[in-house]
């Protein structure tokens, strides 16, 4: 089966989280293409695959434009084919009800806009990664994480992505993707 793993990524962990889901699919026979849609020159016919996995991350409420352009140029084929959309971001980590309802209506607006309305979504942790931040962007961080009652060590990333989770969603994808997709026969 081949099974195309596109996404945007802001500061690393989105694509960090679509290697892994990568190599877990390739474990399992698939043939998969990752692919960053921002890099320039990228260019994807998604008629070349029998299955879609989709990822970006919410910053400030928005997925990355690159994902959400893409999806909207082709929504009809994600929608004929399996596809899932995996939403990063660290809204996952909070059971606050408001919060879940936020991350809910990022989905919502995402789908009815871009018209790719059956996918299955799935929710996965971030990272939060001052190393890499300014002071700016690493102090309204570290004022979300206070808020979010995550502790940050200074000097250190934090990663929240549950990889085991992510595995078993994984398992469960690809059997619906196996299932939905037509054997061919290849024994002549």
């Amino acid at each position: 089966m081949k099974i195309l793993v596109l996404y945007g990524t802001t500061d690393g962990q989105t694509a960090k989280i679509c290697a892994f889901i990568a190599e877990t699919l390739r474990a399992k026979g698939a043939v998969v293409t990752l692919a960053d849609i921002a890099t320039p020159g990228t260019s994807v016919d998604l008629r070349d695959y029998q299955a879609a996995i989709v990822a970006a991350s919410i910053h400030v409420g928005q997925y990355q434009r690159a994902v959400v352009d893409f999806a909207r140029a082709n929504h009809a084929r994600l929608n004929d084919m399996p596809s899932a959309f995996v939403s990063v971001s660290l809204s996952t980590v909070n059971s606050d009800s408001e919060e879940r309802l936020s991350l809910e209506t990022c989905v919502e607006n995402f789908k009815a806009y871009t018209g790719w309305t059956n996918a299955q979504v799935h929710h996965v942790a971030g990272a939060i990664r001052t190393t890499g931040y300014d002071f700016f962007k690493r102090w309204t961080t570290k004022l979300l994480a206070w808020e979010k009652n995550l502790k940050l060590e200074p000097g250190k990333d934090l990663e929240l992505t549950d990889w085991r989770a992510l595995a078993a969603t994984l398992d469960a994808l690809y059997a619906r993707f196996a299932e939905a997709t037509p054997r061919t026969d290849t024994s002549g």
